[in-house]
């Protein structure tokens, strides 16, 4: 265990505290996990053809694949570093680890398409635990001249977990390791979540707020009930020929919601401690960024999922040559985060640039389907997915600092939870909304002619998506802090 007396600050010949002796590891561990979420984000989307041949189930299993991970986690990333606070961000890292690992454990023996479904929650919730607790642990391991430096490490990391993921999920299901088939794609996840928890008994620090905020139960219920009335019907809603009780939830989603806010004031005017901050929310900056936010994530999600049904199941690609093909679009969003540090300075332009560079990139993907139909190669599609990569990079680079410009210091802390969260729910709410449009233009009896149909029209809903983001985007502030705030998701 790392002795305690390493993160006792102690006077330098400078003046300063002394860092925390074994910060660069502990950086790599807090990585370690970072990772494990980015590539269990991913393969589904990959595997989920294949797991659904497997495991049975219907159209809508491929669906909650995605949304029952980043629907649990969305919740829980609210809550996630108040726990923390409260009870240690070392200890709650180690139990999110422990948790993710078993979580994953779960999804490779499950049996049916319900347990599988089950597990993914867990993953999701116990990565909610897990996730938040770097930032805190960062800004205390490292002093202010290596504080940019650490953050920097998180650029590559994503990148190469963006390039590698779709490959790797795709090899792993192809090479059938002993006979696991999918399975090897969370099996994967035992020794990385050993390493981690074995690492970070070792190296991370223990490290807790002064002054933790208290837990607000009636908050997390409101919220999670909120977010599973909007998700649960447009999933099950169109294999049960929409029946008025998916309508009625989607009203009564709206009316939680509301009641979500009135609770949230109430408490904070009496004193308490809201899961959210109400005023962020009379602030036309950060409403305007998590209406950005909501639109953009809930677009590129069910893109993805589509995108990668159409390749395997469409164009009869192997799983591994449908990983390869996203590669174009995820080495182009590194490209895009690299333009993006050289013309930081012109702040929402960027995002604004960003959004029309890929808006033009997902007409072009629709143009080369639309004019190689089910002949299309990945090779085809190579210009026009690199270019919609670079226009996302330049998109999400400036999208959290500009945001957190408009809200003051001391609501940072909630503001950024808040929108990593609504990220989170966008993605789930995009693979509910766009995979539920693409099912229902398939049909119930697929053919060539609905694939290559059902593509267009989805393609053209996430163009016009990309074009209300860069509506919405004018409610945010024209610069970034000069000093941002990084964001860990």
């Amino acid at each position: 265990m790392v002795n305690s007396a390493d993160v006792k600050a102690s006077a330098a010949p400078a003046g300063e505290a002394t860092p925390y002796r074994w910060r660069w590891v502990a950086l790599f561990v807090i990585l370690a996990a970072e990772v494990m979420d980015l590539l269990d984000a991913m393969v589904t989307n990959i595997a989920a053809p294949t797991m659904r041949a497997d495991l049975g189930g219907t159209p809508a299993t491929i669906q909650w694949l995605g949304a029952a991970y980043t629907l649990s986690m969305a919740v829980g990333l609210i809550t996630g570093g108040r726990l923390g606070d409260i009870f240690g961000r070392k200890r709650m890292f180690l139990i999110g680890a422990a948790g993710f690992t078993l979580g994953s454990l779960a999804c490779a023996v499950a049996q049916s398409p319900e347990m599988l479904i089950g597990a993914r929650v867990m993953q999701g919730v116990f990565g909610a635990v897990m996730l938040p607790q770097g930032l805190g642990m960062i800004k205390e391991m490292f002093p202010p001249k290596e504080m940019q430096a650490a953050f920097g490490m998180f650029g590559p990391i994503m990148g190469l977990s963006a390039v590698g993921g779709p490959i790797l999920a795709g090899w792993l299901v192809e090479a059938d390791y002993f006979g696991t088939g999918w399975r090897m794609i969370f099996l994967i996840n035992l020794p990385l979540g050993a390493a981690a928890l074995l690492a970070g008994a070792r190296f991370l620090p223990e490290s807790r707020s002064p002054h933790p905020l208290r837990l607000d139960f009636p908050g997390i219920i409101l919220a999670s009930l909120g977010g599973f009335l909007v998700i649960y019907p447009l999933v099950q809603g169109r294999e049960n020929d929409w029946p008025a009780w998916t309508f009625v939830m989607l009203a009564a989603s709206a009316v939680v919601f509301a009641a979500f806010g009135w609770f949230e004031s109430r408490r904070s005017r009496q004193g308490g401690d809201p899961l959210i901050v109400p005023s962020l929310f009379r602030k036309r900056a950060f409403t305007g960024g998590l209406l950005t936010g909501a639109v953009f994530f809930s677009g590129m999600a069910g893109f993805m999922l589509v995108f990668n049904l159409y390749t395997q199941i469409g164009l009869g690609y192997s799983s591994l040559k449908a990983g390869l093909t996203m590669v174009p679009w995820s080495a182009g969003m590194i490209v895009g985060f690299g333009i993006a540090q050289a013309v930081q300075r012109f702040g929402r332009k960027v995002l604004h640039g960003g959004t029309l560079i890929m808006t033009v990139g997902v007409l072009a993907v629709l143009f080369t389907v639309s004019s190689a139909g089910l002949g299309v190669t990945p090779w085809q599609l190579v210009p026009a997915l690199v270019v919609s990569g670079v226009g996302m990079g330049l998109l999400m680079a400036p999208f959290f600092d500009i945001v957190l410009a408009g809200v003051e210091q001391h609501e940072t802390g909630s503001a950024s939870g808040t929108l990593t969260a609504v990220q989170q729910l966008g993605n789930a709410f995009g693979v509910a909304l766009l995979g539920t449009i693409f099912f229902d233009l398939l049909g119930s009896v697929p053919s060539g002619a609905t694939f290559d149909h059902a593509m267009k029209i989805t393609l053209w809903v996430v163009a016009g998506m990309l074009v209300v983001t860069y509506a919405v985007a004018f409610l945010l502030p024209k610069q970034a802090r000069e000093e941002p705030t990084p964001s860990l998701d």
